[in-house]
């Protein structure tokens, strides 16, 4: 008996899951399947990037919890036609099927690997074209002369450690010039190395002999 994973979405909070939730668990008897696990985010946007239930129906499939995901459309699942097709693209690759009850799309039959092909090709496809995309901005800012990347972040470095001289901890630093603790215990150390160096230096220097004309 295979184990199965159910997924339900609804949009709103006044809408009920429970009505996908019927469906879905009336196919999985009719094929025989275990349901293991029901995912649900209800009242979460089909527009949102992060949900919690579809989020935790992936890192599952990714331990191998179940080998098929039910669903009652194919829109419940995705927010785009782009996601849609990473979702199902890393599901082929985790060899768990798909199976979505309203539009009756199989991804066990032969049509419905026959799908998963297409839409493998089509994902591979726009995966290259948003890496060619982002090669040819790289390229053109290049030949524009602009600089790649991020800005480089504007930092008072003298106030920072005039700051923790006078005794303030890292938090109220790293707030107070909107940066990260990270980035002021780097210019700390920075600064003691600095002063180190110099130190050295100086030492260095009064040590050496003197050579007399």
């Amino acid at each position: 008996m295979k184990r199965a994973a159910l997924y339900l979405r609804v949009s709103t909070l006044d809408q009920n899951p429970e009505t996908q939730g019927l469906d879905l668990r009336q196919l999985a008897r009719q094929r025989g399947l275990e349901v293991v696990q029901e995912y649900v985010d209800h009242g979460v946007s089909g527009t949102r990037a992060r949900r919690p239930g579809l989020d935790q129906l992936m890192a599952d499939a990714r331990r191998g919890r179940f080998a098929i995901v039910l669903v009652w459309a194919c829109d419940r699942l995705a927010r785009s036609t782009r996601h849609f097709l990473e979702v199902l693209d890393e599901l082929n690759r985790l060899n768990v099927e798909f199976v979505s009850f309203r539009e009756n799309l199989d991804t066990g039959g032969a049509l419905g690997r026959a799908v998963v092909i297409i839409i493998s090709a089509i994902a591979e496809l726009e995966r290259n074209l948003i890496i060619e995309r982002v090669r040819a901005g790289i390229r053109r800012a290049r030949l524009e002369g602009r600089p790649i990347g991020r800005p480089p972040l504007q930092v008072d470095r003298a106030a920072i450690l005039h700051d923790r001289a006078n005794g303030q901890s890292l938090g109220q630093i790293a707030k107070a010039h909107a940066v990260s603790r990270a980035l002021v215990c780097k210019i700390l150390k920075e600064a003691r190395h600095k002063g180190l160096s110099q130190t050295d230096s100086q030492a260095a220097e009064i040590a050496r002999p003197k050579t007399v004309n």
